[in-house]
């Protein structure tokens, strides 16, 4: 299973559209999944046109969309348990936060937002991963999605990092 991982695309007040790199991928996807910050319900249609969506909520998105996706979720794909969440609500570091979400729930993985800083690591055996902004890079050196693949149980996940929206 092939997975698309977004975040903070903050259309359209950080970018117009979605990038090229980013458009290029989605047809071969079987699942995306948005980390909040969306902006505007619009980024829901035009990825749901791909495939699947499934997201929640970040600090900056409207009522509206909060109250469509909530702030949490648990995504089985494969026989895999991906925790979604944006990582802003709490008072820690952002990815503290985004852990604390999942402490009671048993998952592979946490997908997580809002620092738009690019994470891949593993801690206490559940993958840690913030696909960066494909359109606010911030500080960042470059603009940034992921790429999670699942085969027999086993999620692996990479960042593709890119110069130009």
């Amino acid at each position: 299973m092939k997975i698309i991982v977004i975040s903070d695309t903050h259309l359209p007040t950080r970018a117009r559209s979605l990038p090229e790199p980013l458009l290029k991928v989605l047809p071969g996807a079987d699942l995306i999944l948005h980390a909040g910050d969306w902006s505007d319900w619009s980024v829901y249609e035009l990825l749901s046109r791909y495939a699947p969506v499934t997201g929640v909520a970040g600090n900056t998105d409207p009522p509206a969309i909060r109250e469509k996706l909530g702030l949490t979720r648990i995504v089985e794909a494969d026989t895999c348990r991906i925790g979604l969440v944006h990582g802003h609500i709490g008072s820690r570091s952002t990815e503290q936060n985004a852990r604390s979400a999942f402490d009671q729930q048993p998952v592979d993985a946490i997908v997580f937002g809002h620092s738009h800083i690019p994470v891949h690591k593993r801690v206490d055996g559940i993958l840690l991963f913030n696909p960066g902004s494909p359109t606010d890079r911030r500080r960042q050196p470059k603009f940034s999605f992921g790429i999670l693949t699942t085969d027999n149980g086993q999620l692996q996940a990479r960042h593709v990092f890119f110069d130009r929206k």
